[in-house]
């Protein structure tokens, strides 16, 4: 049965789309009619080009010593470039341009459909106790009030983290709820002993405070946080628990973070998860932290928002959410066989009918990766991931049958094809390939509407909902488009599953909020110089130069050789 937010999601996409195409065509930019190549690929035939090549490779040498030697030989060598260039390579390239260009507007309609749901949202004040029942709980200390408060469990997965431990357990452990109707599990697959040990004397002086906390350990890592999580999932205390909320370890929520959240899953039987915002103690550390937070605004306030208002679906963000554990085994449980396993379950519970919603009132501090590799390996895991799994998932939903048609095109186009495939994709070929190249092959045709009207418009798109940020988007478009790299080899390995797609590193944490100086600090490793240096994107970069630096000396599309020698 289609509701009628997705009606709603439906129609809006539906007038982002026309609009997009109304602009393009009142301002003359869409051409499709343009031959596939102009200027020197016109009539370039390969019968006559290979004896051709064959006389000039074969018999050169008299003829440029008759001509005056090197300029001649220079020349013969150029014509073969200009013949290739105009017949190969040129019409090769357009016919990439044009798949951009197709891919760029299905990015911009994307990205015009998700920011207007935003901003209406933002308009008109419209909040999730709109559409979802939400009613406060009784005092947690009167005796009348314990007796309607579901049973919780709280997970907190953590792999060797010293500098942050203490923090997430505390805050957990400080959750107001009725003691006997919570139990925190810290899930600890630390291989260092001496770690291991402090987190287990951490759960031993909580619960000498009266707290139920368990400390669950593992013989192997298998599956990651997926096997983890899988392993709580299994002790026998978990069968009690009607909800689990979840928290990273640098995560830190507010003590009303229950009495916020569980409520929606009570008084909204249909409901699967609630989903809270994040937010940063280390986002004005340094420029790429701020750089960061322009990424996650605009994914926590545009994307997350919008698919929770109209198709009431989004992705888990693995951390300061609540999930009902029905709906987690009926969805089939944790699975590994991706590096998104937060993705894969919330896509697997929507499947079967559950709804998400989105609070992003609701904020809990975290962690920023504070270098940036580390940041590089986190958005690789998230690329490479969310490809990977359009891959393994794409059929289960076209032969869904507990959601509507509407659901699935969302899911399908918006959410896996547009943002994991088309968006690194397209911005990496498009921005940081085929136009350096076009430097050096004037044949090439790029529409104007194509480099300058989408990527402003997706710029005003990003920065609508980020106003404050608006003094660092020219090192974000730079940082961007380094990253635009990083995420298309992502996207790849992740689709095509080539080696490494399922590789699992933990971001790194420092502690930025971390006061007790009584807990030591890792020793610092010293590192390779390859290891400092981005040798990737630096190679890039240099290839893109050495690409656009030989320009044509012509200006009027009759091209002569750039070398003379005499």
């Amino acid at each position: 049965m289609v509701e009628a937010g997705e009606i709603g999601g439906a129609a809006v996409f539906a007038l982002a789309a026309a609009a997009a195409l109304s602009a393009a065509s009142s301002l003359g930019a869409v051409d499709f009619l343009r031959p596939l190549a102009v200027g020197g690929g016109a009539g370039f035939e390969w019968d006559g080009v290979v004896p051709w090549l064959i006389g000039v490779l074969g018999g050169g040498g008299e003829a440029a010593a008759a001509a005056g030697g090197v300029s001649v030989g220079v020349a013969a060598w150029y014509e073969v470039w200009v013949r290739v260039r105009g017949g190969v390579i040129a019409p090769t390239l357009q016919v990439a341009v044009w798949v951009c260009m197709v891919m760029s507007v299905m990015l911009v309609v994307e990205a015009t459909f998700n920011s207007a749901v935003s901003l209406g949202v933002k308009a008109i004040g419209w909040r999730p106790e709109w559409r979802f029942k939400w009613e406060p709980l009784a005092g947690a200390d009167e005796e009348k009030g314990r007796g309607e408060y579901p049973m919780v469990m709280v997970q907190i997965p953590m792999y060797n983290e010293l500098e942050v431990y203490k923090l997430s357990i505390g805050a957990a452990c400080e959750l107001k709820w009725p003691k006997d109707k919570l139990i925190v599990q810290v899930l600890d697959d630390s291989t260092d002993p001496f770690i291991k040990n402090l987190v287990e004397l951490e759960c031993e002086s909580w619960a000498s405070k009266g707290v139920n906390i368990k400390y669950v350990t593992r013989s192997s890592r298998k599956g990651f946080k997926a096997g983890a999580l899988k392993k709580g999932m299994e002790c026998d205390y978990t069968k009690q628990c009607e909800y689990i909320a979840i928290f990273d370890a640098d995560f830190q929520p507010e003590p009303d973070f229950l009495l916020r959240t569980v409520p929606f899953l009570m008084h909204n039987p249909d409901v699967a998860l609630v989903q809270a915002r994040w937010a940063f103690v280390n986002d004005t550390t340094s420029l790429l932290t701020r750089v960061q937070k322009m990424f996650f605004d605009y994914h926590f306030k545009v994307e997350q928002e919008a698919g929770s208002a109209t198709f009431a679906f989004f992705s888990f963000n693995g951390t300061a959410g609540v999930w009902r554990t029905t709906a987690i085994n009926e969805a089939g449980g944790w699975k590994d066989r991706t590096t998104v396993e937060d993705m894969d379950l919330a896509v697997r519970a929507s499947l079967n009918g559950w709804k998400f919603i989105y609070v992003g009132d609701i904020r809990v501090k975290s962690e920023l990766p504070s270098t940036y590799g580390a940041y590089c390996r986190q958005q690789f895991r998230w690329a490479c991931g969310g490809a990977n799994l359009f891959r393994k998932i794409a059929m289960d939903v076209l032969v869904a049958k507990d959601i509507s048609l509407l659901k699935k095109f969302y899911m399908l186009y918006s959410f896996f094809l547009v943002r994991r495939v088309v968006a690194p994709m397209v911005a990496c070929v498009l921005y940081n390939i085929i136009v350096p190249l076009s430097v050096m092959i004037p044949e090439l045709f790029i529409p104007i509407w194509g480099v300058a009207y989408i990527p402003m418009a997706l710029l005003i798109i990003t920065t609508i909902r980020n106003p404050r940020n608006l003094h660092i988007m020219p090192f974000w478009i730079l940082f961007e488009s380094v990253m635009t790299v990083l995420r298309m080899r992502a996207a790849l390995t992740g689709l095509m599953e080539l080696s490494g797609f399922n590789k699992w590193t933990v971001t790194k944490k420092i502690g930025s909020s971390v006061e007790d100086t009584q807990v030591p600090l890792l020793p610092k490793t010293r590192k390779r110089l390859r290891d400092r240096i981005n040798l990737p994107e630096i190679g890039f970069s240099d290839l893109t130069s050495l690409a656009i630096s030989p320009a044509a000396n012509d200006e009027d599309n009759t091209l002569t050789p750039p070398l003379q020698w005499n």
